[in-house]
Parts: structure tokens; C-alpha cells; sequence
């Protein structure tokens, strides 16, 4: 239950060609406590609730614990949410054995692009795209719990 990922801006489309899986999320927070957040995701038409603790020093690792609702609870749930609920189409792509999971985020962060890596230690080594750009990780700004109460648009 402890996620190990990187993340990284995007600097060109390139990924979309690359793409064996697309899907349209919508994802609002029910609490965005830097301790504790816990989110409610539409992910096409399947719903989830995750709950995510405090990221360690680096941004690498952090408690992550999710489970499947129904589409109609993750929507009831939505109504309830904080402000600022995200819309963004999520692309796969597979990189030798790593899938990078990039988001294409519209409404008030259109134009944001991030890629995402999880991996199984926070050494292991994998192969970088020539579509990935500077990494982000540990930059709390670019959580998806910040920007959605601080919105691209606004920086």
C-alpha cells in the first residue's frame, strides 16, 4: 500500500501515438489535508475512492489505499466534493515494463500535461521517453489535490 512513483511535465504530444489506452476521468477531494486526501475519481464509467497520506521527503513514497464504488456512489459522491473538481483524459503507454500514465488536464488547468511512473523501489531505473520533460516530483503544486484548489490558469 505504499506508491513509489515519479512525475514529470510533458513537452510534446508525441505520447498520444504511443497511447494503447485512453480514458476520460473526472475527480473531486472530499479532504485535501496534506496528512490525508481523499479522493473520489469517475474513471470512464467506474468509480473509486482513495485515500492518500503524507508524501515523504522527496515526493517518491507515499500510503495509498483505493477500492472500486459504483459509477452512481463516485457521483453522489462528487456532488459533495471540495471545490475545484478536475476533468482530464488519462493516456497509457508502455516503456519497455514500465507504464507511464499521462494526463491531459481541460477547464481551469487545460494546457497542463503530466506523466506519472510508479515503481516497485525508489532506485530502480527505467527508460525515459523523448517526450518526457522536467520532473516534478515532490512539487506539491502539480498534486492533483493542488490544483484543484489552485488552478493552472492562476499561475
Amino acid at each position: 500500500m505504499i506508491e513509489i512513483e515519479r512525475k514529470f511535465l510533458v513537452k510534446s504530444n508525441a505520447y498520444k501515438q504511443e497511447a494503447f489506452k485512453e480514458t476520460r476521468i473526472t475527480q473531486g477531494f472530499l479532504n485535501t489535508h496534506k496528512e490525508r486526501t481523499v479522493r473520489v475519481r469517475l474513471k470512464g464509467d467506474e468509480g473509486f475512492l482513495t485515500v492518500k497520506g503524507l508524501s515523504s521527503n522527496d515526493g517518491l513514497k507515499r500510503f495509498e489505499w483505493e477500492t472500486q464504488i459504483t459509477d452512481e456512489e463516485a457521483k453522489s459522491l462528487l456532488n459533495i466534493c471540495e471545490p475545484g473538481v478536475i476533468d482530464k483524459i488519462r493516456y497509457e503507454v508502455e516503456i519497455k515494463n514500465h507504464i507511464f500514465e499521462i494526463d491531459e488536464f481541460f477547464g481551469d488547468n487545460q494546457g497542463l500535461v503530466i506523466a506519472e511512473v510508479e515503481l516497485n523501489s525508489v532506485d530502480e531505473t527505467f527508460e525515459k521517453p523523448n517526450w518526457l520533460g522536467k520532473e516534478v516530483t515532490g512539487d506539491i503544486k502539480y498534486y492533483n489535490s493542488q490544483i484543484s484548489k489552485n488552478p493552472y490558469c492562476k499561475w
